[in-house]
């Protein structure tokens, strides 16, 4: 058993093996045996994801664009930022663009990539491009047939007040909100 590594040491697993376990619409999900640090081998399974945009819609200097959508998984509505799936060899901030049109029916003059998430990297290679997006106005929305959703213009600080109080809880969104915050206070 390895107790400890050194600093900066290379811990990368060695596939061994690679299975699909499942292959969906969204997601494909592997098991993989690997070898170890130690020279053990274990099995890692994981979902494949195309990864994801996501935006910070500024309607003005303190107004944040949110939507709310059931969430069949937890049965639930949920609270969110714009997003949506890249789709295959589609570039990120186009599908930042596809995203905020379809969901919000908004265009946006202005577009700052500001970071690149991992929400899940002990179960996922899923990805989320984070953007903000300024200078909007309205186009006219399209969302998928399949697609329903609620659009909220809600003060940036009172979307921070919805986060402490529980009201927002999913993980993207709650950085999301704290990346907008950091930038309009000029921290970041």
């Amino acid at each position: 058993m390895v107790e400890s590594t050194e600093p900066g040491q290379d811990m990368s697993e060695i596939q061994l093996t690679s299975q699909t376990v499942f292959q969906g619409k969204l997601l494909h999900v592997k098991s993989d045996r690997v070898r170890l640090l130690n020279g053990h081998e274990s099995t890692r399974e994981y979902i494949l994801h195309p990864g994801a945009s996501m935006i910070i819609a500024m309607t003005d200097d303190k107004t944040i664009t949110l939507i709310r959508q059931y969430r069949y998984p937890l049965n639930q509505h949920f609270i969110e930022l714009p997003a949506g799936k890249i789709d295959p060899g589609e570039d990120p901030l186009d599908t930042a663009k596809r995203e905020l049109r379809e969901e919000c029916g908004y265009i946006a003059t202005e577009w700052r990539h500001l970071t690149t998430l991992h929400p899940g990297i002990g179960y996922s290679n899923e990805r989320i491009e984070l953007y903000l997006a300024r200078g909007i106005t309205q186009a006219g929305r399209h969302l998928d047939e399949d697609e329903f959703l609620e659009m909220l213009h809600v003060p940036v600080a009172v979307a921070m007040t919805w986060i402490r109080d529980g009201r927002i809880t999913e993980a993207k969104a709650v950085t999301g909100l704290l990346w907008a915050e950091k930038l309009l206070n000029g921290e970041w």
